[in-house]
């Protein structure tokens, strides 16, 4: 490696003291973003966010003609849990539910629009499935769990020739929504706004080839200094001016 590589490599280097530095210095100006950042994003959150509703609906998938004791009965049920989950998002089942819905409530849902709302999930080593509706409209999400789950249990019954699973709990309307989260959300507005001001004090300090130090000037000139001439602030300098002539009027 010749000397030129070496200086070329010394002059790549960062002084993370000194941009620490440079980060500090600027600390009013990312609090200030990371403030707005979070103003934005709270704004956002209340007023173009619409916020979600959820309910939910319980199943517990046992076959009630066996010995429920049974090693091999409760393997049965866990693996019919699985096979329920794939059943209750098929477009036999919803089909039934956009029904069931039209019937009893006088409202017309598509397939796209249940399946939108909906997410069926078991919990591994369970027998427990938990059919789950998200909406803009409360009672909506309710409406969807329960017709979905009820529509579940009919064709599964129809299906394995068995008994069908039980309702361990049918879905409420939702007072409070699932999201957005609002503190989560002016966080996150917070960290952004912090992060990207921070982003363009650390490429400007790296795109920045001047040399502002004596110690700069033997490291990447080789040479030595001479003089160094200070920096002073205007308003430095004019407070140094009204100093010195208060001094002269009381030597006076």
């Amino acid at each position: 490696m010749n000397e030129n590589q070496l200086h070329e490599e010394e002059n790549l280097e960062i002084d993370l003291l000194e941009l620490i530095s440079v980060l500090f210095r600027k600390w009013w100006l990312i609090a200030m973003a990371a403030i707005m950042g979070a103003a934005v994003m709270m704004a956002v959150t209340i007023f173009l966010i619409s916020p979600k509703y959820e309910s939910n609906t319980i199943l517990y998938i046992l076959n009630t003609s066996t010995n429920a004791t049974s090693m091999a009965d409760l393997q049965i049920g866990t693996e019919l849990t699985e096979d329920f989950t794939v059943i209750a998002t098929s477009k036999p089942v919803i089909d039934g539910a956009i029904e069931i819905i039209k019937e009893q409530e006088g409202i017309t849902f598509t397939r796209k629009d249940i399946l939108g709302m909906l997410d069926v999930t078991n919990e591994n080593g369970t027998r427990i499935l938990e059919i789950k509706a998200t909406s803009t409209n409360p009672e909506y999400a309710c409406i969807v769990a329960n017709a979905v789950a009820e529509e579940t249990a009919t064709r599964m019954a129809e299906i394995m020739k068995s008994d069908p699973p039980t309702t361990v709990e049918r879905a409420e309307v939702a007072q409070e929504p699932v999201s957005p989260s609002l503190m989560k959300n002016t966080i996150l507005g917070f960290l952004i706004g912090a992060m990207l001001v921070c982003g363009v004090l650390v490429v400007q300090y790296i795109l920045n080839d001047t040399i502002k130090t004596e110690e700069q000037v033997a490291k990447y000139l080789d040479v030595p200094t001479l003089a160094v001439i200070p920096f002073v602030k205007e308003r430095d300098r004019k407070h140094e001016e009204v100093k010195r002539l208060k001094a002269a009027k009381n030597r006076k």
